[in-house]
């Protein structure tokens, strides 16, 4: 059945490729996007992939914090994906506020209007709830410990979206996202994902920055994989109240190991520079994915190898000639 979806936070990494899939299926789709952290070149880039269908897409610009953006963006809606959020456990260190604003006010903002609609809403939950477990892999029975107040907001929206499956019977799937890469992260940004910050260092030519000694290890899961994940999140049959499932690939890879693979697929020789440990961050991080198997019938299925050879490919497309530049600048100047 063609239906009609919102993604909240939509012209970001994440939800771009969200609208992306929805609208491939067939299903008209509304984004809500204040632009802060997303952009009109990712919409554009989704108007690209799903060709006719683009006139499918509508664009709210609002944020999840205000009550009349968040009505508009509901009108006539089936369903929505909230993804709209303040990323980032460093700004989050900087700026609690700001991310309890966004994180919580604003998923508090989406939770009622979905109550007073009667649609289901995907949260897009974070494996940083689980904070340092001596579990090896992070099941979702484990007590949460949040390390940071990015984590705390992003578990205060799951605490929400509980209260909200309790109290009203709503229909919720929290989907705790593990390390998601892919094209269209940001790379140059203080608050980037390691591996579009690795993608735009190697193709400048410069020197990937470890913070820590590059033991920690992370569960990477492509984007293209979570945006299919939340995707059946958003159609299973399920019964009302709130679900939390992890979406991951179960791997467990290393940064040292990550730059590794990166640099053979730049075909780069380049030594990284250590910085100190980052507050907030957690030193093991790896998916249980044995509910994701039973409640949704899924498990990702990139390999690490084959993500990060599409992913550094992207960036090289689309930042490579940027970089050439900056790499030749920086030649000049030595």
């Amino acid at each position: 059945m063609k239906r009609h979806y919102l993604v909240t936070g939509g012209a970001g990494f994440i939800g771009s490729h969200v609208a992306s899939r929805l609208l491939r299926a067939g299903h008209r789709v509304t984004v809500l996007d204040n632009f802060s952290t997303g952009s009109r070149a990712n919409l554009d880039a989704v108007r690209t992939e799903v060709g006719r269908r683009a006139s499918e897409l509508k664009v709210v610009e609002g944020s999840v914090t205000d009550a009349r953006a968040v009505a508009t963006a509901f009108d006539g809606i089936a369903g929505v994906v909230h993804l709209a959020a303040l990323p980032s456990v460093v700004r989050s260190v900087e700026a609690p506020l700001e991310s309890h604003d966004h994180n919580v006010t604003g998923t508090v903002q989406v939770l009622d209007a979905a109550r007073r609609c009667g649609v289901r809403v995907v949260y897009a939950g974070s494996s940083s709830a689980y904070g340092e477990q001596d579990a090896q892999l992070k099941h979702e029975e484990l007590r949460e410990s949040p390390l940071s107040p990015y984590a705390a907001s992003k578990l205060a929206g799951e605490l929400y979206a509980r209260a909200f499956g309790r109290v009203y019977d709503a229909s919720v799937v929290v989907t705790r996202f593990f390390n998601v890469y892919g094209p269209r992260q940001v790379p140059d940004s203080p608050y980037s994902g390691v591996v579009a910050a690795f993608c735009f260092a190697l193709l400048r030519g410069a020197q990937p920055r470890i913070d820590g000694d590059g033991s920690q290890t992370r569960d990477f899961t492509y984007v293209g994989d979570v945006a299919e994940g939340v995707a059946r999140a958003l159609e299973a049959d399920l019964a009302p109240g709130c679900h939390t499932v992890n979406l991951a690939g179960g791997g467990n890879y290393s940064i040292r190991e990550l730059l590794a693979t990166l640099t053979r697929h730049a075909g780069a020789d380049v030594e990284p520079v250590f910085g100190p440990a980052r507050a907030g961050d957690v030193k093991h991080s790896q998916a249980d994915v044995s509910r994701l198997r039973a409640l949704l019938g899924y498990v990702p299925s990139t390999s690490f190898d084959a993500g990060l050879r599409a992913t550094f490919d992207w960036y090289r497309q689309t930042y490579g000639e940027t970089a050439a530049t900056e790499r030749g600048a920086g030649d000049r100047q030595n």
